[in-house]
C-alpha cells in the first residue's frame, strides 16, 4: 500500500472515531445533537444548515443535490418514498447524486455494496432490493458472502463471486475515502441527510419532516439555479 494510501486510511479510521462518540449515529435526530441549543432552534426555522467549506460539486453549471445514507438505516428506508417521488419529478437543471459513508465501523459493508454496486452499474436494479431486503425482510446483511449470494439472486448478471471482487476492488476503497471526505466536510453527524449543491444541509432534525426536507431541497435549489 502506498505513503497516500496509508493516509487515506488513517484519516478515515480517525474520522470513524470521531462521530462513533455522537452515539446514535443511525438516527436522523442525530444532526442536531453537537450543536448548541440557540443554533439548532435558528437553524430549524429557516430548514437548513449553511456548510462552512462548500463541497465541490460534479458540474459548476447545474445544481448537484446529495443523499448521505446508510442501507440499514430505518430513518432512511422511511425517507426513500419521499426521495423517489422528488427524483422523479425534480426540475431537469438538479443532478442527483448518493454517498453512503460509513459513518460507523458496523456500516462499511453496507457502503461497500453500494458503491460495487455502482462500479458495476447495477445500482437502480438492487438499491431498494437492498433496502426492502434489509427492513422488511430483516436480513443484516452485513457478510460479503451472503451480501454476494443476494446480489446474485437479483438476477442482475452479476456473479456473487464478481460482486465480492468488487467489494473490495480499488475503485470501491477510493469511494469510501471520498464519500468520508465528504461527509466529514459537510459536519454529518447522522443520515439521512441531503446537501444542496455543496453549500447547504438538511435532514429531519432541522427541517422538522420528510417533506419539510424537499420543501428545503426545492427552495435552494430553485435559488442555486437562478443565481447561475
Amino acid at each position: 500500500m502506498s505513503k497516500k494510501s496509508d493516509k487515506g486510511e488513517i484519516d478515515r479510521r480517525n474520522f470513524i472515531k470521531g462521530v462513533a462518540g455522537v452515539g446514535a449515529l443511525g438516527t436522523a435526530s442525530a444532526m442536531g445533537l453537537m450543536l448548541p441549543a440557540a443554533d439548532v432552534l435558528a437553524q430549524s426555522a429557516q430548514g437548513y444548515k449553511v456548510i462552512d467549506t462548500p463541497l465541490l460539486t460534479g458540474d459548476e453549471t447545474r445544481v448537484e443535490v446529495m443523499e448521505f445514507f446508510w442501507f440499514g438505516c430505518p430513518h432512511c428506508y422511511a425517507f426513500e418514498p419521499a426521495i423517489n417521488n422528488w427524483i422523479a419529478s425534480k426540475p431537469d437543471y438538479v443532478d442527483f447524486v448518493r454517498e453512503a459513508p460509513p459513518l460507523n465501523p458496523s456500516w462499511e459493508q453496507h457502503s461497500r455494496t453500494f458503491y460495487a454496486a455502482e462500479a458495476l452499474g447495477i445500482t437502480d436494479g438492487m438499491f431498494d432490493q437492498t433496502f426492502n431486503r434489509i427492513h422488511k425482510g430483516k436480513k443484516r446483511l452485513r457478510k460479503q458472502k451472503k451480501i454476494g449470494q443476494f446480489i446474485e439472486s437479483l438476477d442482475l448478471g452479476v456473479s456473487s463471486e464478481k460482486f465480492v471482487e468488487a467489494m473490495n476492488s480499488f475503485a470501491v476503497n477510493s469511494a469510501l475515502n471520498r464519500s468520508m471526505s465528504r461527509a466529514q466536510q459537510a459536519g454529518l453527524t447522522g443520515v439521512p441527510s441531503i446537501v444542496i449543491n455543496g453549500k447547504y444541509i438538511t435532514g429531519n432534525s432541522i427541517a422538522g419532516s420528510h417533506q419539510g426536507i424537499i420543501n428545503v431541497i426545492n427552495q435552494l435549489a430553485e435559488r442555486e439555479h437562478k443565481a447561475g
